[in-house]
């Protein structure tokens, strides 16, 4: 697993499966982030004990409560996440919390498809929108680097569920999931949109497909364990550039048609 290099990190819902994967992977690399912002909506349950244990264990974890879709919750991090940077600007945003209810084709309803919309496309809207300025920041300070996580980056959680291109090939074995994959599918266009918008300010936005992972979303029918899929991610990340910048790109480093 390649070393991130990057002085600070911010990963939301970072409580349980690929979040927690995510922080315990960049507290164990040999030179880790300075500030590692573990996020989630509430870090004082016991679905988040884990996380907590491991703030305890490492100085460098800063555990802090964000609702990704409560704009208040989302602007009382970003303050408190600019008083633990003190001047400094935020190096990659991991927009990691999402929400799948299995309903077919037939069975969705309005209610479920906005509350699932609320979640994966609205919640990373409104948190890559608020802290846009501390990645912009780290963007102008680390000016000297390429495109890249070493500079800024902007990184939506998303799936090849979302992939229109391959709907017919993962349709049967997904077809339980509507809203999720089309939740997916806007991201991923909001994230190219992210792309061409942040460009010029020199910050890289790009989709990770993390595979499909034994999480409680994911089932342990699952593919991949957590460690296989938060590896292969890190080592995305650390080789992200500008040819990336605006795909949905694969746990395993391969470009995944829209």
């Amino acid at each position: 697993m390649a070393d991130m290099k990057i002085c600070s990190v911010l990963v939301t819902g970072s409580n349980r499966g690929i979040g927690l994967e995510l922080i315990k992977k960049f507290t164990s690399q040999s030179k880790p982030p300075e500030k590692i912002f573990a996020t989630c909506r509430d870090p004082d349950s016991s679905r988040a004990e884990e996380l907590r244990n491991l703030a305890l264990k490492h100085s460098n974890v800063v555990l802090l409560q964000l609702d990704a879709t409560n704009a208040d919750s989302v602007k009382g991090t970003v303050t408190q996440v600019e008083k633990h940077l003190n001047g400094s600007g935020l190096n990659l945003l991991i927009n990691n919390a999402g929400i799948m209810s299995r309903v077919d084709l037939q069975n969705v309803d309005c209610d479920d498809m906005i509350n699932v919309f609320k979640t994966n496309v609205v919640g990373p809207l409104q948190v890559s929108q608020a802290f846009y300025p501390l990645l912009k920041k780290s963007a102008a300070d680390h000016a000297h680097e390429a495109l890249g996580c070493r500079r800024a980056a902007l990184v939506n959680m998303s799936s090849v569920l979302g992939s229109i291109d391959k709907t017919s090939i993962t349709f049967d074995v997904s077809k339980q999931v509507i809203s999720y994959r089309v939740s997916k599918a806007a991201l991923n266009m909001l994230t190219r949109c992210q792309a061409e918008g942040y460009k010029n300010d020199g910050i890289l936005c790009t989709a990770i497909h993390p595979g499909w992972v034994k999480t409680d979303m994911g089932t342990q029918r699952a593919l991949l364990t957590t460690d296989e899929s938060v590896t292969g991610i890190i080592n995305v990340l650390s080789s992200l550039s500008e040819k990336q910048n605006g795909n949905l790109v694969s746990w395993d480093g391969n470009v995944i048609p829209w």
